[in-house]
């Protein structure tokens, strides 16, 4: 029997402990610089210190050759959990979220790049705060195992084992993991400083601009203003919306773009798939908000495509009310959460590649009804996709919408309507953050009870890890294994 290795486990958090307070205490010159109280990030670090030296003595014994295929989907799925409870910290000390499971949920979707908030006045929070609260949504984008992997290389095949279960970059673009981990970091950190470039050179300031780049490149969402994006001039609008469509493109492109492996990228299906279905969207909710509102053109696309690119790339941003769209838009925006952006990028949902490969799954059923004899295998990328994965995806989709199903009755059950449990539901899985009524992109999750808000908290983490990983730690062949 492959016994779970408590030892292992207790290491790795505690170095993910010690990364956490080091962000922490990267935000106590933000409180200087606007003349805020640092207390709260001081005793967040430190708090923070502590647990990791206590974790750190008790694993003094720690090997790396004794970490098993099920230390890493609990560590993966523990990290999650320890990162968010770590994060509320600073909004508990700074008394801004008095209350934990507020506090708890804030961060959660923080880190999860979920975007959905418990706040109803944001400008009135501390600028560390904002800073904070938008620096989650930069960590978790690009995850905290791969900066466990630049800081331990000693993981080697374990790390490709932790960061294969929290990424859904499945491409191995370098031979090396850390080779991959530092080409991802090193895309993530070029998008960010080129959004906070452009954004700096409209209407926003420079602290806006970061605090925005943070949220648009991690697909996060969470803004420094109340109206979120709308108040903002057309031209920050289309640079975000921009943003936020290149920020759902698989990092395997981008590499494949800066090493000239061109031919790489026209055969990749996904992409093109994406871009089809961006532009399709795009034009089609320009028309709705054309005919069906008083809106002229260029603010009928300029919306369109705005919240198009928000929503299938599970961002969350908000530049009008889609909930005063005509009633076509506003559904059409419910069914945009269960699209998601590319495999291999920031943002959450079904991911256009599963949904191409079901597409083309469904094609090949129809035409052996005609023809049964027919081999007529599914292609990706100009190469065949076995069996097992088409299966994968297909038990994917059916567990997505399972899930959904199950969040969106506990919630109904808790007290919440039918309208607003389905797109917090929806929501928390892809990672978007908006939902629907109250809490769509103009409203937030304060007037949740506990129930619903501690669903939404496990469906977020469950959505980050896309299901399997966070599923997997409560199955009966897990613990017997």
């Amino acid at each position: 029997m492959n016994l779970i290795n408590p030892v292992s486990i207790i290491r790795i958090l505690s170095s993910i402990l010690l990364i956490e307070a080091a962000f922490l205490l990267a935000c106590t010159p933000v409180s200087a610089i606007y003349g805020e109280t640092v207390m709260p990030f001081l005793l967040s670090a430190l708090t923070t210190l502590i647990l990791a030296g206590i974790l750190r003595l008790a694993s003094r014994k720690y090997k790396k050759e004794n970490i098993s295929n099920r230390d890493t989907f609990l560590i993966v799925t523990l990290a999650w959990v320890v990162i968010s409870v770590i994060g509320s910290f600073p909004y508990l000390f700074s008394r801004t979220i008095p209350t934990f499971i507020n506090a708890f949920f804030e961060s959660s979707s923080g880190f999860t790049t979920t975007g959905a908030s418990i706040l109803t006045e944001v400008e009135s929070l501390p600028r560390s705060i904002l800073f904070w609260r938008s620096l989650t949504h930069w960590i978790g984008g690009i995850g905290i195992i791969v900066l466990v992997i630049l800081i331990l290389p000693s993981l080697k095949v374990t790390g490709y084992q932790l960061f294969s279960l929290e990424s859904s970059v499945k491409e191995k673009i370098h031979p090396q993991i850390k080779g991959v981990v530092t080409r991802i970091l090193l895309i993530y950190l070029g998008l960010t400083a080129i959004e906070i470039l452009f954004l700096s050179l409209g209407d926003m300031n420079l602290f806006d601009s970061i605090c925005h780049s943070f949220g648009t490149v991690a697909t996060g969402g969470f803004s420094t203003r109340n109206t979120g994006i709308a108040g903002y001039s057309a031209y920050s609008q289309y640079i975000i919306g921009t943003f936020m469509f290149l920020a759902a493109v698989s990092y395997v492109v981008y590499y494949h773009l800066i090493s000239g492996s061109f031919h790489k990228i026209r055969k990749n299906d996904e992409l093109w798939f994406y871009i089809f279905m961006v532009t399709a969207s795009v034009c089609f909710l320009t028309l709705i908000l054309f005919y069906g509102t008083d809106r002229n053109f260029e603010l009928s696309f300029r919306d369109a495509y705005f919240q198009v690119t928000s929503q299938i790339s599970c961002t969350g941003f908000a530049s009008t009310d889609y909930m005063k769209f005509p009633p076509l838009g506003w559904y059409f925006m419910f069914l945009l959460m269960f699209f998601g952006g590319s495999t291999g990028s920031t943002t959450g949902g079904i991911k256009m590649g599963r949904h191409l490969i079901a597409l083309k799954n469904l094609r090949n059923a129809f035409i052996k009804l005609h023809h049964p004899s027919a081999v007529i295998p599914v292609q990706m990328n100009g190469q065949r996709v076995t069996d097992d994965t088409v299966n994968q995806v297909v038990v994917f989709i059916f567990l997505y919408i399972l899930t959904f199903l199950a969040g969106s009755m506990i919630m109904q059950i808790s007290g919440i309507s039918i309208l607003e449990a389905s797109g917090a539901s929806a929501t928390s899985m892809a990672g978007i953050g908006p939902g629907l009524g109250l809490s769509g992109n103009m409203g937030n999750f304060a007037h949740f009870n506990p129930v619903a808000k501690v669903t939404m908290i496990l469906l977020m983490i469950a959505g980050r890890l896309e299901l399997f990983t966070f599923f997997t730690v409560f199955t009966r062949p897990f613990r017997r294994t």
